[in-house]
């Protein structure tokens, strides 16, 4: 499951067809005010702790709590099963390193809520799972078909879709 970022993970539970697109290096993020917002929000949140710790070039954690807790920061909980499975995957990840990962915690400072996520030995199989159809989406010769969601309308790709 090398180079699977989260950002991946995140994307393949958002619209695989952007997963794509976004593993191809077609990136259309940099000039998108929503993205901004929340890189905005991280960078002012919770500044004492460190932050944007990069594992192996893979996966970057917003900030770690005595290497027991994970901690991701949103800005909404809009897309929360994308959220879920993103912080799942780290703790996956460094449970595989060998640190013994107690539980993620996803920070809405917007919202001001927090909530807890773990990783049972079931889902770590559905993990597994998702991380095999990551691989032939990216290996794919042609984008996944558009899904047309609401959420759509405000992604960075919209363009790239519809018009």
């Amino acid at each position: 499951m090398k180079n699977i970022t989260g950002v991946m993970v995140y994307y393949y539970f958002v619209c695989k067809r952007k997963l794509w697109y976004f593993n191809k290096e077609i990136n259309m993020e940099f000039n998108s005010e929503l993205v901004g917002m929340g890189k905005l929000i991280d960078e002012n949140s919770y500044g004492r702790e460190k932050k944007s710790i990069l594992i192996d070039e893979t996966i970057n954690i917003d900030f770690l709590k005595d290497w027991k807790i994970i901690h991701e920061i949103k800005k909404s909980k809009k897309i929360d099963v994308a959220s879920k499975w993103q912080l799942k995957y780290y703790i996956w990840i460094l449970r595989n390193k060998g640190v013994d990962i107690e539980k993620g915690v996803l920070d809405y400072p917007l919202l001001r809520k927090r909530e807890d996520i773990f990783l049972t030995k079931k889902e770590e199989e559905g993990l597994l799972h998702v991380l095999d159809d990551i691989q032939n989406i990216i290996a794919m010769d042609l984008p996944p078909e558009i899904i047309n969601k609401k959420t759509c309308k405000k992604c960075a790709y919209y363009e790239i879709c519809f018009i």
